[in-house]
């Protein structure tokens, strides 16, 4: 399986094929993000698109933002989407794409059990978000 970068310019074409991957991601999001605004996001290149692929075809989708902090450069993905796309070999790559555009850490918002999955890679829970209306 190969992880690749969706060049902005591509998500239009490739939408009909991650919509369900990122939709079945967003079930876990709170509410914060409908697939119109993912959609959004993806095309103006706030976010970054990244799809899992094999010879089958897509298997999965992942959407990343990225910020700064004095000393790091942030990969947060925010959505995550695909069934058996996770294992060392696709973090691997996911590490040195992310490596490739300027990241020095990838973060992530999750649920315990994903964050128990990605403890196999290296991740400690640093802390947890909440939120409120106001």
């Amino acid at each position: 399986m190969n992880i690749q970068r969706v060049d902005v310019g591509h998500v239009h074409q490739v939408w009909p094929m991650v919509e369900t991957h990122l939709a079945a991601a967003l079930e876990f999001a709170k509410g914060d993000y409908t697939l119109e605004s993912v959609k959004v996001m993806l095309v103006t290149g706030q976010w970054l698109l990244l799809v899992a692929v094999d010879d089958e075809g897509l298997k999965g989708a992942a959407t990343v933002v990225f910020s700064s902090r004095p000393h790091d450069r942030v990969a947060f993905v925010t959505l995550i989407g695909g069934k058996l796309i996770s294992n060392e070999d696709t973090f691997e790559q996911l590490k040195n794409l992310l490596r490739s555009l300027g990241a020095t850490c990838i973060e992530g918002a999750a649920r315990d059990s994903i964050a128990r999955l990605w403890t196999r890679y290296g991740f400690e829970e640093k802390y947890k978000i909440v939120g409120v209306k106001i």
